[in-house]
């Protein structure tokens, strides 16, 4: 009996003896992984609580693992922040009573730099700036003609009028494109006659005059063309020059004749007398032969 019990003693003994840990990787840097693997460990057979820790240094927890065999196990653990570089010691701490703490060493290396390359540089293209042509179109000027009359005209674009048009009218030189109408070429006094002028400027004021007075007014359209009557307060026989201003000068000219019925009225008239006269004088005879032939 005594001595069955020494040889269960002297087991554990011997294989603490044995125990042994092996750290794969045994190197690396901080942050990194590795494993403990062990053998030779025999826990208490009163245990039944396999599970083991991984101790940094033998002081610092850094990792877990497992006793799976009768006497082995393995765990993993990770290098802590702030180890410093070289040699350690990791170990394999069972939370039972165990024969042993096995334990390996582990180097702790720089943490290696990274480099991160840049991509490459792709040129870059510029494209030409675009050029932009602008064409512009000279205006298109559109003359209206005015409209034909049946009735001969005289017009001239000079005039010798020495009317002149309100002070507050601006004349500007004729250029050729207006002309001014009149319907008739003579008239007798109270005669209508009416003026139309084209080449005005448009909506500008018209002014007809003759001789230094006011003849007529008017009010030139859009197209720059009007027409109204011309009313002389003066009747003088003979030609007269009609002005319109309107922006532009424009002439015409009418001829004025007096045609009196006086002269004949009175030749008939002493005629008539005479033929009176004579028709008494012989009735006057007659009376006086037959007054003769009685006595």
């Amino acid at each position: 009996m005594a001595y069955g019990v020494t040889a269960l003693v002297a087991a554990p003994v011997s294989a603490q003896q044995q125990a042994t840990a092996v750290a794969s990787p045994d190197s690396g840097p901080v942050g990194s992984t590795f494993t403990l693997t062990w053998s030779g460990v025999y826990l208490d057979p009163d245990c039944s609580n396999r599970a083991v820790q991984i101790l940094w240094d033998g002081k610092q927890v850094v990792g877990d693992g497992w006793h799976w065999g009768r006497n082995n196990g393995s765990g993993t653990g990770t290098v802590p922040a702030g180890a410093s570089l070289g040699g350690h010691r990791v170990t394999a701490r069972p939370v039972c009573t165990a024969s042993s703490n096995p334990t390996d060493s582990f180097t702790v290396t720089p943490t290696p730099t990274t480099t991160t390359t840049p991509p490459p540089v792709v040129p870059t293209t510029t494209a030409p700036p675009v050029v932009t042509t602008t064409v512009t179109r000279p205006p298109v000027t559109t003359t209206t003609q005015p409209a034909a009359t049946t009735t001969p005209t005289t017009t001239t674009t000079t005039t010798t009028d020495s009317s002149a048009p309100p002070a507050s009218t601006t004349t500007k030189p004729f250029d050729g494109d207006g002309a001014l109408t009149l319907d008739k070429d003579n008239i007798q006094p109270g005669d209508p006659l009416t003026a139309t002028g084209t080449g005005c400027d448009p909506g500008s004021s018209v002014y007809l005059s003759s001789l230094g007075e006011n003849v007529g007014t008017a009010k030139a359209d859009t197209s720059g063309m009007f027409s109204t009557r011309v009313e002389f307060t003066t009747i003088q026989p003979g030609r007269h020059v009609i002005r319109a201003d309107c922006g532009v000068v424009l002439v015409g000219s009418v001829d004025i004749a007096l045609t009196s019925s006086t002269s004949g009225t009175t030749s008939t008239l002493v005629i008539l007398v005479f033929f009176l006269l004579v028709g008494a004088l012989l009735v006057r005879r007659q009376f006086a032969g037959l007054f003769t032939k009685r006595t």
